[in-house]
């Protein structure tokens, strides 16, 4: 409810926004041009600056969406083209209060994902004593389609506009710019990962997050012959002269045409089409000159503390929504042990590491170890072996909500990090009535996370490549050594390279 309003000067004028449980809150604050018109698929331009007092109550618009869990009409709900924009939630909205700053980045395999979700209020980790902010990005093929004429990663190049809104005026809102911490999940990892890897992030964070990493980055080839399937469902070039003039809801509905039909496209797409995975951030040289873990490992993320972890159980609810959890058959285990697993030989192995493991525990490993568990584990590794810092976890409590079946599922970080228990889609995991339980496990996440933004400690030790420590968030939270072993060892010699594309 809101029982005030707050008033802040940023570069670009006077904001008004609301008091909310205490909290000052400034939704929809435009952090760049509307990315339309001379600007479609271009990299983002600053805001301009407005006169008199821009009310800020309100989200902004979202970018377009695909039409996963009915987020295009989400989209098509909100009027008006600014899709570019921040919210801040402050404690103490003073510029001499100083306090550390929390980014977050939303997920959505790349192709969904806004700010204005219930889930991602900020409210909750705000009273924590953070500042925290959310914004909006490109997804899909505005922001990471391969198209002649225009930047690669326009999203991940909004990732950096909005960071560079930070530093220049989080300071208005009771923030310390020297002590943001960014912070995502899955894709919104995916993107953390990548900030870490592009010069062009360097010096506007000092710690990241990275909650279940989504592994994919594409070659420039690769990512081109999606974006000209995608094209060619409009009977239109991947270019900009040819994809400008068409309404961003049709171009999204384009995507996830190919989307749906890559199974068809796998001897050319390869494990992207498996997962109908049509977007992801593109290995361009550029604004992405290798993959995350090429470039810590060679130290580029040195000097940034990482938090990096993942759930136990991560494609279990994939493979729900999917609708094959308790009936894969050994034909569609043996293919994905065959496209996920390290080696032409993963088969074999797997079974050999899992030997009691039937058809649908191999599919769910498999699957989980290539496409969130050991991408954020090696992003440790290559951390660690650079001589950098990173601490590990692993959340292994089982959702209550949707059925006991989905164990700790991929997003049942999301509610317990921010709080949020009782509202957005993900709450869903969580069941009705938060639990006595939930809310403990919850307190304990966010008190890990706002301590490691404060200070660079999550409560407990790094982890290192001799003792592997790691927290497990569970009913009864420990350290131990980390438990997914077998998993580890199966990878231990891969390299996650950029997706290739197959047939040229």
């Amino acid at each position: 409810m809101t029982l005030g309003v707050s008033e802040v000067r940023v570069t670009g004028g006077v904001l008004r926004g609301s008091l909310e449980a205490g909290v000052a809150v400034f939704r929809g604050i435009p952090f760049a041009e509307p990315p339309v018109g001379p600007l479609r698929f271009a990299a983002p331009r600053p805001a301009r600056a407005w006169d008199g007092v821009r009310p800020a109550v309100s989200y902004g618009p979202p970018p377009p969406q695909g039409g996963h869990f009915g987020m295009d009409a989400l989209a098509q709900d909100s009027a008006g083209d600014d899709w570019l924009t921040v919210n801040v939630w402050s404690p103490d909205p003073s510029p001499a209060a100083g306090l550390p700053v929390m980014v977050w980045i939303q997920g959505g395999a790349y192709s969904i994902g806004m700010s204005g979700l219930p889930e991602y209020d900020g409210g909750r980790l705000a009273r924590d004593g953070v500042v925290l902010v959310t914004f909006n990005y490109r997804v899909g093929l505005e922001g990471y389609g391969q198209i002649e004429g225009a930047p690669a990663n326009r999203g991940l190049l909004d990732q950096v506009a909005a960071l560079e809104w930070v530093r220049d005026n989080i300071r208005a809102f009771g923030g310390d710019p020297g002590r943001v911490t960014v912070f995502g999940q899955s894709a919104g990892a995916g993107s953390v990962a990548a900030l870490l890897a592009t010069d062009r992030a360097a010096g506007l964070f000092v710690r990241a997050v990275a909650q279940s990493v989504q592994g994919t980055f594409f070659s420039p080839e690769l990512a081109a012959d999606i974006a000209a399937a995608c094209a060619a469902e409009l009977g239109l070039r991947p270019t900009v002269a040819d994809l400008s003039g068409v309404e961003p809801a049709l171009l999204a509905t384009a995507g996830d045409a190919v989307g749906t039909e890559a199974e068809g496209r796998s001897d050319r797409w390869g494990p992207a089409a498996h997962r109908a995975i049509p977007f992801s951030p593109v290995v361009d040289g550029d604004s992405l000159a290798v993959t995350p873990w090429q470039a810590l490992a060679a130290g580029a993320g040195r000097d940034v503390e990482l938090l990096v972890g993942h759930t136990r159980d991560e494609t279990r609810l994939l493979a729900a929504l999917d609708g094959v959890l308790g009936q894969v058959t050994p034909e569609q285990a043996e293919t994905a042990l065959r496209v996920f697993g390290p080696g032409p030989d993963a088969a074999r192995r797997y079974r050999e590491a899992f030997p009691a493991a039937g058809p649908d525990e191999l599919y769910e490993l498999v699957a989980s170890d290539w496409l969130f568990r050991m991408p954020s584990l090696h992003l440790a590794e290559a951390q660690v072996a650079a001589g950098g810092r990173a601490h590990v976890y692993e959340l292994t409590w089982s959702a209550p909500g949707m059925g006991a079946a989905l164990g700790a599922c991929h997003g049942l970080d999301v509610p317990l990090v921010f709080g949020n228990l009782d509202r957005g889609r993900t709450a869903a995991l969580i069941g009705e009535g938060p639990s006595v339980e939930a809310e403990e496990l919850s307190a304990r996440m966010r008190a890990a996370w706002t301590a490691f933004a404060a200070h660079g400690d999550p409560g407990w030790p790094a982890y290192d490549t001799r003792r592997r420590l790691v927290r497990l968030f569970d009913v009864r939270p420990g350290v131990a050594a980390y438990p997914e072993e077998a998993s580890r060892l199966l990878w231990q010699d891969h390299t996650f390279r950029a997706l290739p594309l197959l047939q040229q």
